[in-house]
């Protein structure tokens, strides 16, 4: 039998993490629970997120092969989200893949994340 681990924590690595962590704290709605240069944290009790620096790390390109991971948020008006989001910093690619009615977008630092309609 394997051992069954409980989900902590996801870490993005990145240039500015006190800068990192304000943004996706205001995306969320979390509190930023630590934030110092070299590392620092959001959460809201159950999920954190945390942001380790790392000035080398380069964001890949989009579309590409580089790409290992991109978070998927449900919002329930992805247009206003979208507003709001490219207001506090984000960007949007212009390559936006398939007829979904998501958003792909791409943090301060070039992280990649879809803006996905609520479910009904």
């Amino acid at each position: 039998m394997t051992t069954t681990a409980k989900f902590l924590a996801v870490t993005l690595d990145c240039a500015e993490p006190k800068r990192l962590a304000e943004f996706y704290a205001a995306v969320f709605g979390y509190e930023v629970q630590y934030a110092e240069d070299e590392y620092a944290g959001i959460g809201d009790g159950t999920m954190s997120i945390y942001f380790q620096k790392n000035p080398e790390r380069r964001p890949a390109a989009w579309p590409g092969p580089d790409k290992q991971f991109h978070l998927d948020v449900r919002v329930p008006d992805v247009e206003t989200a979208v507003k709001e989001y490219l207001e506090l910093g984000a960007s949007r690619p212009d390559f936006q893949p398939g007829e979904g009615n998501w958003t792909v977008l791409a943090d301060p630092e070039g992280h990649l994340f879809c803006v996905c309609p609520a479910r009904d």
